[in-house]
C-alpha cells in the first residue's frame, strides 16, 4: 500500500495560519493510502497530516491536483517516446472503433498523417474485412506475428491484442511492420531464377550430386537433428529403422545414409513390402534356382539381397511383411545367409538393412502382427522422420523446390506466388505430409497458364480453409454491424426471445442476410465496380460473382 507521506512529502504545508479559518477540515493518520486520501477530498479541500503527536502539516486539493497533472503529462510523454521509439507502425483504436494513437511509423508505412485519422472510424481508411486490430477489438483476438494484408497493396507482420479495464475491452492495440518489399523480392527472385533452373537440371544431368542430403529440403531444427543422426549412422553398418507417417520422405533418408556409408557404385535396392504379394515375396527377396517352380524363368532369377551385395536393401512399410517371411528374414540379420527358392546351395548376405514404416510396430507386436524378435533385430538405430506439420517452416523452401521441377516438367512459367497462397499452405496441416504438399504444387502448376497462381487452383481441402477464412471475416463485420449506433436492428436482436429467433429465422439465414446487406454497401462505395470490391475483399471476381448469386443480388 503506497503511504500518503513518502508520495506527497513536497506538498505538504506546515503554516498553521488556516486552523484561524472557518473551514471545513479532516484529519488524517500519515499511514493512509493515496488512493484512500484523495476520496477524502469530496468533503473537505484541506486534510491535517496528524499521527500521535502535534500535527505535521496539511495538504490543499489544489495542490493534489497540479501535482497529478504533471505526473500524468510526464507518463504521457513516456507513453509517446517509447510508441515512437518502438520503430513499427502502432495503433491504438478505442471502443468505438476510431483511431486514438497513431506513430510516426505509422504514418510512414500507411501514408495517413495523423491530424487526418486520430479521432476517426478506422473503418474510413481500411477496408474493415481487412482490419486485425477491429476483430481483435470485437472478438477479443491476440494475435502474434501474424500475415496480415491492410490494403491490397500492402503486406505487413502484426502483433494486436485487446485493451481491457475491469474485465471489458474498451479498445485494441496493434504494432504492425512492412514486410511488403520483402514479399516482392521472393516474387522476383521467384520470377529471376527461371533460367537457374534449366542450367541446374541441365548439370544435374551431366554429374551425380555429390551431397546426400541434396534432395532433403528443409532448414528446420527437426530436420537438421535427423541430418546429425544420419551422420552418426553413416560411421557403422548397423541396421536402422527408419519411422514417419506416410508421405515423409522415408526413402529420401534411408538413401542419405546409404550415400553417405557407401562407396559411389555400391547398389542401393528398394523393396516395398506392402506392394507384394504373399505368394511372391519370398522369390522377389531371396530369388529363385532354375525350374524352382511352374511359371519361372528358366535361368533362375536374383533376388533383392543379392542385387543389392556391397550395398544397402531397403525395406519399405516393413510392417507389411508376411509372418511367415518375418522368420526368413530374421535368420538372415542373425546369420547373413539364406537359401534362394528351389535351392539347396546357402548364400551369404553381403549387405545392410534399412527397414522403413509408418505402423505402430510394438501395438503390431502386441496383436500378434508382428515378430517381437524381429522387432529388436531391425531396432539398433532408429530414426525419426517428422511430419510437415512439426516442420512447418520448411514449407516455403519445399514449394520453390517442387516449383522449380515441375515448371520445367510443364513448361510452365510461374512469376507470382501471391502471399494469400503461401498463408493457406502455412495454415494447412498437411495430413499426406511433403508428398501431399507436391502433389498441390504439382496441381498449382498445372493450372497456372498465365503465370500467377490463384487461390482457387488449390484442390478441396486447402479450399475450405478460404471459406472459413471469410466466415470469420463475415462474423467480425456483423458484429461490427450490429454494434454500430446506427443499427436499427440492434435493440430488436438484443430483446429478442431465443426461440422466436430460432423458430422464425434460421442462424444461416441471419448471416445471409447481413451479408447481403454488408456487400451492397461495400459495393456502393466501390462504385458499383465488381473487380475493385473483389480486390478490396481479398478474394476473386468468381468467388464474388458466386457469392452474390447465392445471396440473391
Amino acid at each position: 500500500m503506497k503511504h500518503l507521506l513518502p508520495e506527497l512529502m513536497s506538498l505538504l504545508r506546515t503554516d498553521m495560519d488556516i486552523l484561524d479559518r472557518d473551514l471545513p477540515t479532516l484529519t488524517i493518520p500519515s499511514s493512509t493510502s493515496l488512493v484512500d486520501a484523495f476520496c477524502l477530498f469530496d468533503t473537505s479541500s484541506y486534510l491535517f497530516i496528524q499521527d500521535d503527536g502535534p500535527l505535521l502539516g496539511y495538504i490543499v486539493v489544489s495542490d493534489v491536483l497540479h501535482a497529478m497533472m504533471h505526473a500524468h503529462r510526464l507518463i504521457e510523454a513516456y507513453f509517446e517516446t517509447t510508441l515512437e521509439t518502438a520503430g513499427s507502425a502502432l495503433t491504438l483504436i478505442n471502443e468505438d472503433a476510431k483511431v486514438a494513437y497513431w506513430t510516426t511509423g505509422a504514418e510512414h508505412v500507411f501514408s495517413i498523417s495523423k491530424k487526418d485519422i486520430i479521432g476517426q472510424p478506422a473503418a474510413d481508411f481500411f477496408p474493415p474485412d481487412r482490419l486485425q486490430s477491429l476483430k481483435t477489438l470485437y472478438t477479443g483476438e491476440t494475435v502474434y506475428r501474424k500475415q496480415h494484408q491492410p490494403r491490397p497493396d500492402l503486406f505487413a507482420l502484426i502483433n494486436a491484442r485487446p485493451v481491457q479495464l475491469d474485465g471489458h475491452i474498451v479498445g485494441a492495440v496493434a504494432a504492425e511492420v512492412d514486410i511488403t518489399t520483402e514479399i516482392r523480392l521472393h516474387q522476383e527472385l521467384l520470377h529471376m531464377t527461371s533460367k537457374v533452373q534449366h542450367l541446374e537440371k541441365a548439370v544435374a544431368r551431366l554429374q551425380p550430386e555429390v551431397d546426400p542430403f541434396a534432395k532433403i529440403k528443409g532448414s528446420s531444427p527437426v530436420i537438421k537433428q535427423c541430418m546429425e543422426t544420419i551422420r552418426k549412422i553413416s560411421t557403422t553398418s548397423a541396421t536402422v529403422l527408419i519411422l514417419g507417417e506416410s508421405g515423409t520422405g522415408k526413402e529420401l533418408f534411408a538413401k542419405a545414409i546409404h550415400d553417405l556409408r557407401e562407396l559411389q557404385t555400391a547398389p542401393f535396392i528398394g523393396i516395398n513390402c506392402g506392394a507384394i504379394p504373399a505368394s511372391l515375396f519370398e522369390s522377389e527377396l531371396f530369388g529363385y534356382e532354375k525350374g524352382a517352380f511352374s511359371g519361372a524363368d528358366p535361368k533362375g532369377k536374383k533376388g533383392k539381397i543379392e542385387l543389392a551385395e556391397g550395398g544397402t536393401l531397403f525395406l519399405d512399410e516393413i510392417g507389411e511383411m508376411p509372418l511367415e517371411l518375418q522368420v526368413k528374414l530374421l535368420r538372415v540379420l542373425q546369420e547373413k545367409s539364406y537359401f534362394p527358392v528351389g535351392g539347396t546351395r546357402m548364400k551369404q548376405a553381403n549387405c545392410r538393412i534399412i527397414a522403413a514404416t509408418n505402423q505402430n510396430l510394438l501395438s503390431m507386436i502386441a496383436r500378434n502382427q508382428f515378430r517381437e524378435d524381429l522387432y529388436y533385430r531391425l531396432n539398433v538405430i532408429n530414426l525419426v522422420i517428422p511430419p510437415l506439420r512439426m516442420r512447418k517452416e520448411d514449407i516455403y523452401e519445399l514449394t520453390q523446390t517442387f516449383l522449380q521441377e515441375f515448371s520445367l516438367l510443364y513448361n510452365r512459367h510461374i512469376e507470382l506466388v501471391p502471399p494469400e497462397v503461401f498463408k493457406l499452405l502455412f495454415q494447412y496441416d498437411w495430413p499426406g505430409n511433403v508428398r501431399e504438399l507436391r502433389n498441390v504444387i504439382e496441381r498449382l502448376t498445372i493450372l497456372t497458364t498465365d503465370g500467377e497462381v490463384k487461390p482457387e487452383y488449390l484442390p478441396d481441402t486447402l479450399a475450405s480453409l478460404i471459406m472459413q477464412e471469410q466466415s470469420e471475416v463475415q462474423l467480425t463485420g456483423i458484429h461490427a454491424h450490429a454494434n454500430s449506433e446506427d443499427n436499427p436492428r440492434q435493440d430488436e436482436l438484443d430483446h429478442s426471445d431465443d426461440s422466436e429467433l430460432v423458430s422464425n429465422v434460421t442462424y444461416q439465414q441471419k448471416l445471409d442476410t447481413y451479408e447481403a446487406q454488408l456487400l451492397i454497401q461495400y459495393l456502393k462505395a466501390a462504385g458499383g465496380n465488381k473487380r475493385t470490391l473483389a480486390k478490396q475483399l481479398g478474394i476473386s471476381r468468381a468467388t464474388l460473382y458466386n457469392r452474390m448469386k447465392r445471396l440473391g443480388l
